[in-house]
């Protein structure tokens, strides 16, 4: 066995142990937000380790396809929590009191005395 076996190995182990914690936190956060941040977070961090360990695994030969897979991931997950995100805070199903600095809250405010 490998130096290359052992990190494809640790990889792919640390990067399942990230998806399934995201998945846990999924279940047992209680409010939007919270799962916004296990669904985004762990879950692109334990793919990428995956996809990391996988390529090394097949020696790189899958190497530019999994590289965009990646890429996608980091740059969907992101857009698609922030529209989730403020969806959920439209329709108040985001607890407000638990918010530090509510910036969209000031925002919509503006846009609504504007819009009078």
């Amino acid at each position: 066995m490998s130096a290359l076996d052992v990190f494809a190995a640790l990889c792919l182990i640390i990067g399942a142990l990230s998806c399934l914690l995201g998945a846990v936190g999924l279940l047992t956060f209680p409010d939007v937000a919270g799962r916004l941040q296990a669904a985004t977070k762990p879950q692109t961090f334990g793919l990428i380790l995956i996809l990391l360990g996988t390529a090394v695994q097949l020696e790189f030969i899958y190497g530019s396809g999994l590289l965009l897979v990646a890429l996608f991931q980091m740059l969907t997950s992101p857009v698609l929590s922030q529209l989730v995100g403020r969806a959920a805070y439209r329709t108040d199903s985001i607890r407000r009191d638990t918010l530090v600095v509510d910036d969209l809250g000031d925002r919509i405010r503006q846009e609504e005395e504007r819009a009078r």
